[in-house]
């Protein structure tokens, strides 16, 4: 696990934490000595301030997933304003947590993030709700034909709505099945990866598939005029 924090003393008590629950850690005070750790020895999570001397931690962040695709990233920083938040999680953070943050939800977010690191669709399965199709063995998402690049939570949020398209699915069910049963704190997560789903199917064109708020409860996927069925079969997004 690598720790990027530049106050030395929140650092040192970060890897203490830590360790006395078994995770070897890494440390870097700086933004490019965290790329260059990360470079050296990729990490399997990385626990990531913004508040950083040289880069800034969004830049950080960004360079980071461009660079591994496949780690886990969360976000740490006294920065609490709603538009960090939502530009933290854009530019691929898996999670942010606001300071200060008691050891035992920094402890569940960080295990829970940990267990649900590799993706979780159901493998060999074609999903079409009106002009989306999702191949979920290829992780590959399609509006009319035309590839729509998704990050992973963004992929796997989708695709558990599309499984049950125009069926209201609880906030907790999805937090459940796409990051973890036992998830602990706030679920803004959610609704920031439901916002830039909605972009990006917002760009795709005038037909496709709509995310619809259920207030209080969760939400729906619901298909567009023209094809409101939900159909596994043989299309895929190549």
């Amino acid at each position: 696990m690598l720790v990027v924090e530049d106050d030395v003393a929140t650092a040192t008590a970060l890897r203490h934490v830590l360790e006395r629950h078994g995770h070897q850690v890494t440390v870097a005070h700086t933004g490019s000595a965290a790329l260059s750790a990360a470079g050296n020895e990729p990490p399997d999570l990385v626990l990531l301030d913004l508040g950083l001397p040289d880069l800034d931690g969004i830049e950080v962040c960004r360079r980071l997933r461009s660079t591994l695709p496949d780690v886990v990233i969360v976000m740490l920083s006294g920065r609490a304003g709603e538009m960090d938040v939502v530009v933290g999680l854009e530019v691929g953070a898996d999670d942010y947590l606001a300071k200060p943050v008691g050891a035992d939800e920094l402890l569940a977010r960080l295990h829970a993030h940990l267990r649900r690191a590799e993706p979780r669709t159901i493998p060999g399965t074609t999903l079409s709700v009106g002009s989306l199709t999702l191949d979920t063995d290829a992780r590959q998402a399609c509006v009319a034909g035309r590839p729509m690049p998704l990050r992973r939570k963004e992929f796997d949020l989708l695709a558990r709505l599309a499984a049950e398209p125009g069926v209201a699915v609880a906030r907790a069910t999805l937090m459940a099945e796409v990051w973890d049963e036992h998830w602990f704190g706030p679920t803004k997560t959610l609704d920031v990866h439901v916002a830039s789903l909605r972009r990006k199917l917002a760009a795709s064109g005038a037909d496709t598939p709509r995310i619809v708020t259920l207030r209080r409860h969760g939400y729906r996927l619901d298909a567009d005029p023209s094809d409101l069925g939900n159909r596994e079969g043989n299309r895929t997004c190549r």
